[in-house]
């Protein structure tokens, strides 16, 4: 989707840290919380607020980060030779405390056929330790609820949940809508600090070999959606968020309603597994 600048910082800063220490909080998601001086400066805004991270290669006795200014990091960090440049992906802040410089960021653990972890921000996450370096390159918010909105209407597969979460969480207390969850086992399910008036609807993905988001999708499809006035917030595997907002769209929502940001696909990461 198009990004909305006013939500974006004009010139990101990198944000230097290192792991503190890591937990499975549910069955596929790993906790990450990371620290460091540096971090007592993020402008930590709430809700789905993401950020670049930047993992140090297993070789590497340091981490190698591009130089850059403003917003132009991309040519500096392909500038990077391949065997030092570092792996990067997009996350969302699980939760930020200020007082401590401390951040959560919580990882989908992905496994192939065999049960063996892929992907290498999940096995990154799963084998940190304590003293590892990271950073981030901050990229703000995207959810861009209207102010006038009649209601929120969040869905997400488990990639997009700390977004989902961090949103809920930051809502103003009298909101009311719905969040559509799809997770891939019951014990993926937990707590959300959620506004009375939102509904947690949670869909378990029981098919493994099933797409995810599929589910959520399917759910999405069955609900009533939200008059034109107002507002849904749409993330996660590729086809749940381009095709939720073509339904919501379809169904009368206007686009400059709808935030929808495909996370991940399906099928490249496992056409490379």
């Amino acid at each position: 989707m198009a990004k909305t600048p006013r939500l974006m910082p004009q010139n990101p800063r990198m944000f230097r840290a290192e792991v503190v220490r890591t937990e499975r909080v549910t069955p596929s998601l790993h906790r990450v919380t990371v620290t460091g001086a540096d971090l007592a400066d993020f402008p930590w805004m709430g809700y789905d607020h993401w950020f670049r991270l930047f993992m140090q290669l297993p070789h590497q006795d340091a981490l190698r980060l591009p130089e850059f200014s403003g917003a132009r990091w991309w040519q500096p960090y392909l500038a990077i030779p391949t065997a030092e440049r570092p792996h990067y992906s997009n996350y969302t802040v699980a939760a930020f405390r200020p007082e401590t410089a401390e951040m959560d960021i919580e990882f989908v653990v992905h496994r192939t056929p065999d049960g063996e972890l892929e992907g290498r921000a999940a096995i990154w996450a799963c084998g940190a330790r304590a003293g590892d370096a990271l950073a981030l390159l901050d990229q703000g918010v995207m959810f861009d609820c209207p102010e006038d909105a009649s209601e929120v209407l969040l869905v997400a597969d488990e990639s997009g949940m700390p977004a989902a979460t961090g949103i809920l969480r930051s809502l103003p207390r009298d909101t009311v809508g719905r969040l559509i969850q799809e997770v891939p086992t019951p014990d993926d399910r937990r707590d959300l600090d959620a506004p009375a008036g939102i509904a947690v609807t949670w869909v378990v993905r029981e098919d493994p070999h099933a797409v995810p988001g599929s589910v959520a999708l399917a759910e999405l499809r069955g609900h009533t959606p939200p008059d034109a006035t107002g507002y849904a917030f749409v993330v996660g595997e590729q086809s749940l968020a381009t095709k939720g907002r073509r339904h919501l769209h379809r169904a009368g929502l206007p686009k400059d309603r709808i935030t929808f940001s495909g996370f991940w696909r399906h099928e490249a990461r496992h056409a490379n597994a």
